[in-house]
């Protein structure tokens, strides 16, 4: 009876808790919880990232390629990949994902190999190193979003210069997020913004930007705009410049007439977003490559500083000098076949390292000038951000000046350079324009004239060459922020990429970007240095740990019921 009782108390007790647990499944289904116990916060998505996930309506599948005998830091890369697009499906199960081994069949491989380079995936070299034997693999540190009838290239790996593997992989992680939102962004939105790239004014050739507009064609309506039609239809121009949403100016070298002057003026005036990119300085790093060694900087007059200082700021005719320059390789020894070439610091050509935490330059790494120009900030009650300066080693040089080669041997101090450095090179201006045409007689009748407008946001860069691809020996541009002198690769596209979304945006991908991680890696040399000790606590000491528990419990168990 007794027994009977205990059995009935022991069901009911079981039954119970059935009961309660299939009450609280039944009540979760209708809840969406998850919750993210890492100190920074990497697994939880951006508001931006839902608001994009909320518009995949139908499948969209993303191939990894990162699969294979991999490196401890490309498996990190590879781990950190899987579990963010993880968070990605559990918010919208539309999204699926596979990883892929293209290596993985040595018959196809060659084949898979010239395929994703047909598509823009660039394998990348990787050392494996095992106890201090290394060997050479590859890797294609890519993935691929597919939906509808679309696909977007998603870069896995962010290529910073200098950088050591361990460095790339926490640079890769941090922008994760992002690479992957952008892609869904891109898959599943509609172009609709329209950016005019101004033409009229001996601006760069498309060929010199050419990266630059194959990358912002993927998110935007790309149309040359020219100026030409001003001089004869001045407001029929100005309407039709309306229709786009920022305006690019890359490095015109000739002057503006009043007249398109008024069309820039009442674009910007009436909430047009625009990006200038000018040199006030007329150099050339080819025209120094003749038997002297030397070329002449001068002054530029594009007829544009009345409307610059209207706007609050002003470009100076002065040349950086900073001693944190690029790498340059010229000849050194005889001339002919005992010809050597060695690696000088290049002044004129300084490497920015971003120190402002606004989210255009938030996270990048080194990015190239040429004959930049300094840029003066004035009081007028818009907002202004130095976004990129020159390094606290620096100066600026006056125009006219011979600029030479020779300056590469020039001994220097920090006594050179006592409170000259720290020049702004691009500025961020926010707020409400005021027309430079303001109280002045207009060079054309305009009936909607506008002397101010509503609040708008331009970003200048004092240096046209900063969006300049160089060209290889077949003429074909090469990626955007790759020297082809040094063999370094600058962070200039990422940094021309955030300047146009920041304009545009309307999705809040720019802020991701900003998004701080923290992700410890393994130390490989303190491995190796005490790798026998490593071994005892990665693995001795828990199977030590589990076999005292083992032993306890079994102890315990045998002392119980033993009576």
């Amino acid at each position: 009876m007794v027994m009977g009782n205990s059995f009935y108390k022991n069901s009911k007790s079981v039954l119970l808790i059935l009961l309660v647990l299939f009450v609280l499944n039944g009540i979760s289904s209708y809840f969406f919880l998850r919750l993210d116990l890492t100190k920074d916060k990497r697994y939880t998505l951006s508001p931006t990232s839902l608001e994009i996930l909320s518009k995949v309506h139908e499948p969209l599948y993303v191939k990894i390629y990162l699969e294979g005998d991999l490196p401890p830091e490309f498996k990190r890369l590879q781990q950190e990949t899987k579990q963010l697009l993880e968070e990605f499906q559990a918010y919208n199960k539309n999204v699926s994902f596979e990883f892929i081994n293209p290596l993985e069949n040595e018959e196809s491989s060659m084949d898979n190999i010239k395929q994703l380079y047909t598509k823009g995936l660039t394998p990348v070299n990787i050392t494996v190193d095992d106890k201090g034997k290394q060997s050479q693999a590859i890797a294609f540190p890519w993935a691929i979003a597919y939906y509808k009838n679309k696909e977007v290239n998603i870069p896995l790996l962010k290529n910073i210069m200098g950088a050591s593997t361990t460095d790339k992989v926490i640079g890769s992680v941090q922008h994760l997020e992002y690479s992957i939102a952008d892609a869904f962004h891109k898959a599943t939105t509609k172009k609709q913004k329209k950016i005019a790239v101004i033409k009229g004014n001996d601006e760069l050739q498309d060929i010199y930007i050419a990266k630059f507009l194959l990358q912002i064609r993927e998110s935007y309506h790309i149309g040359p705009f020219t100026l030409d039609s001003v001089a004869n239809s001045p407001n029929r121009t100005l309407d039709a410049l309306k229709e786009y949403d920022l305006a690019i100016i890359a490095k015109p070298t000739e002057t503006f007439s009043d007249a398109e002057k008024q069309v820039l003026d009442q674009y910007i005036v009436n909430g047009g977003k625009s990006l200038w990119l000018i040199d006030q300085v007329t150099a050339e790093m080819d025209s120094l490559y003749n038997p002297a060694g030397a070329t002449l900087a001068f002054p530029k007059d594009l007829g544009l500083n009345d409307m610059f200082f209207k706007y609050g700021f002003r470009i100076n005719p002065d040349i950086i000098k900073d001693e944190q320059g690029s790498p340059i390789k010229l000849a050194t020894g005889e001339q002919g076949s005992a010809t050597q070439y060695q690696d000088f610091n290049w002044k004129f050509a300084p490497i920015v390292y971003p120190e402002s935490q606004h989210p255009i330059v938030k996270n990048l790494g080194g990015i190239k000038f040429d004959f930049a120009n300094p840029i003066d900030t004035l009081k007028n009650g818009i907002k202004k951000t130095i976004l990129l300066q020159s390094s606290q080693y620096s100066k600026k040089i006056g125009t006219p000046v011979e600029i030479s080669l020779d300056i590469v041997t020039e001994e220097t101090s920090p006594n050179h350079y006592i409170n000259t450095g720290y020049k702004s090179l691009s500025v961020l201006l926010e707020g409400n324009f005021k027309s430079v045409f303001e109280n002045r007689i207009l060079p054309f009748e305009q009936k909607d004239f506008k002397s101010s407008g509503n609040i708008n946001k331009m970003i200048v860069i004092a240096d046209g060459d900063i969006v300049k691809n160089q060209l290889d020996k077949n003429g074909e541009p090469v990626e955007l922020g790759f020297d082809q002198r040094s063999g370094n690769l600058y962070d200039n596209k990422d940094f021309m990429l955030n300047c146009v979304n920041y304009l545009l945006d309307d999705s809040g991908l720019i802020n991701i970007r900003s998004k701080d991680l923290d992700l410890p890696l393994l130390d490989k040399e303190k491995v190796y240095e005490n790798y026998t000790q490593t071994q005892v606590l990665t693995i001795g000491l828990p199977l030590l740990a589990l076999g005292f528990f083992g032993f306890l419990f079994t102890y315990l168990r045998k002392k119980k019921y033993s009576k």
